[in-house]
């Protein structure tokens, strides 16, 4: 079955919302989300969006604090425009009936806002509703694009692969995507004149992750398989304090407890990050990620724990409801007992290389949010400044998308063909696969890398690499099967880029190179079609 619409976009996060809701003024819209639009890693975002909002704040402060984190590589031009557009889009937000946390004298204007701070962070910058930030943008974007009739969304469709023009005799040119529709046991094809990625991150080619479930790296895979360049996969960002609970699945717990005076510990009792940094538990995520891990393996200890107790249990219960809710359902009183934390994968700063309007390097695709590598990050994310990238990009894209669609005419392509693919009756070689990648890139490629661990994950991919090929084209797809061959391409391309970068920079820490090294502040650039490299290009 073929469908035809002007632009589609493959994920329903708080970027592909952004970017439909200003589409569709001028356009017919199509976004697609393998799950629901409520599974999305926007929903699960707890802290905020950090934007310049107080008249002591500035944008040059919030560009220093970025710029600091993302230690030497971040683009200077698109920090200077993503801080300096971040106003508006929280107006925008607003506009919207996005409800944001106000601070005690109440109101309804951007200077009552309620904003906190986070690690990293100068200033009280980060706008937040309560700890449910990412669903209440959801909420509101959602609501915003229902209620525009241009705009059809799709649930329980899965993207298995772009469409390339190119087989058609030009140059790479994306003119949609094969799309498995779960609910009708289909793969249809959808025609566009722009494809737009916003398919979030990976965290799930770690073992142990923040991250929801859909975040297996589709649109990377699939960017790069169409040839695509890609960038910085090597910086993978490990949130320092994840609920450590035999029963608990994935939970995150803010790094605004932090930033309201939270204070990390050993199991002991004694805090350890003023050894660490002189910010101490203000300091960036992969200091204290870092710091984490050291201790954890000096003391053979399985989690350290994160301590509030010496605040007010109203102003914890009203600040943190659902952190509170959360670990109480654990047994774990956050007003007399200090939170058991760990390490977990939380965010991709590399992705698929864009511009400053979202546009990759191959025509027709464009890639917004966690997705794409816009430069913003650099070695490190600076904390709130995801959702942040994810409003700015999808809007500019959106307003600078009909300036580059393809002048000529695009045939429609092949229905996709089974050929002779068969349903499985072996899913165990998916299970197996899945729990075994994940499991060594959590051991060779976490936060502490080595060259004879990314050997070893090298070859162990390349096997799990030709096992999921001679799978995928006997058997019929299914989206467990999609999502395997999509995490193992994004493994592969996290250890080459890991393998490349002989030096220790931000979440990149090998202890062959300890040090950081000024040959290697660049881009560490990934296509099919060129050699691996290094770019300097932001100076």
């Amino acid at each position: 079955m073929i469908v035809k619409c002007d632009y589609l976009v493959i994920g329903g996060g708080v970027a592909g919302l952004t970017f439909a809701l200003e589409a569709s003024k001028r356009a017919d819209v199509i976004v697609i989300t393998k799950r629901t639009f409520e599974d999305s890693a926007t929903s699960h975002a707890q802290g905020g969006i950090a934007a310049v909002l107080d008249p002591t704040d500035s944008f040059e402060a919030h560009v220093a604090d970025t710029l600091e984190a993302g230690r030497g590589i971040s683009h200077i031009d698109v920090v200077n425009m993503v801080v300096r557009d971040g106003p508006e889009r929280i107006h925008e937000l607003i506009r919207l009936g996005t409800e944001f946390s106000k601070n005690v004298n109440g109101g309804s204007n951007h200077t009552d806002l309620d904003l906190t701070k986070e690690g990293g962070h100068s200033a009280r910058r980060i706008v937040h509703a309560a700890d449910l930030t990412g669903a209440e943008v959801q909420r509101a974007l959602l609501a915003a694009v229902r209620a525009k009739g241009r705009v059809q969304l799709l649930e329980r469709h899965m993207a298995i692969d772009l469409v390339d023009f190119s087989k058609y005799g030009s140059d790479h040119l994306v003119t949609g995507a094969y799309v498995l529709n779960e609910e009708q046991a289909r793969v249809d094809t959808i025609v566009a004149k722009a494809t737009i990625l916003a398919t979030g991150g990976a965290g799930k080619v770690y073992l142990y992750t923040s991250n929801p479930d859909v975040s297996t790296g589709d649109g990377v895979a699939m960017a790069f398989r169409v040839g695509a360049e890609v960038a910085n996969m090597e910086f993978f960002q490990f949130h320092p304090t994840c609920l450590y609970h035999p029963q608990a699945k994935s939970f995150l717990i803010s790094e605004s407890l932090r930033g309201e005076g939270g204070i990390l510990r050993l199991q002991d009792g004694s805090a350890f990050m003023e050894k660490y940094s002189p910010l101490r538990d203000l300091a960036p995520r992969d200091v204290v990620a870092s710091a984490i891990d050291t201790e954890l393996k000096r003391t053979g200890d399985e989690y350290v724990l994160l301590d509030m107790t010496d605040h007010d249990a109203s102003f914890l219960t009203e600040r943190f409801p659902n952190i509170y809710r959360e670990c109480m359902n654990y047994g774990i009183d956050i007003t007399r007992q200090p939170i058991p934390v760990v390490p977990a994968a939380h965010y991709m700063c590399g992705g698929v290389v864009v511009d400053l309007n979202g546009h990759t390097t191959v025509r027709g695709l464009w890639a917004i949010g966690e997705t794409s590598c816009t430069g913003l990050h650099g070695a490190n994310r600076l904390a709130s400044n995801s959702l942040l990238e994810g409003l700015v990009y999808g809007h500019r894209a959106a307003l600078s998308i009909p300036d580059h669609l393809p002048k000529e005419s695009i045939p429609d392509p092949p229905d996709w063909d089974i050929g002779q693919a068969a349903p499985s009756d072996e899913a165990v070689v998916v299970t197996q696969n899945w729990d075994e990648l994940r499991r060594f890139m959590w051991n060779y490629v976490g936060i502490v890398r080595s060259d004879k661990r990314l050997k070893r994950a090298e070859r162990r991919i390349a096997v799990l690499e030709e096992e999921i090929h001679e799978y995928y084209w006997k058997h019929l797809v299914t989206a467990d099967l999609l999502e395997l061959r999509n995490i193992a391409d994004v493994a592969q391309l996290i250890v080459l880029c890991a393998s490349l970068r002989k030096e220790s920079r931000g979440l990149h820490f090998t202890s062959d190179y300890p040090n950081p090294d000024d040959a290697y502040a660049g881009d560490t650039v990934l296509s099919k079609d060129t050699a691996p490299r290094l770019r300097f290009t932001w100076s």
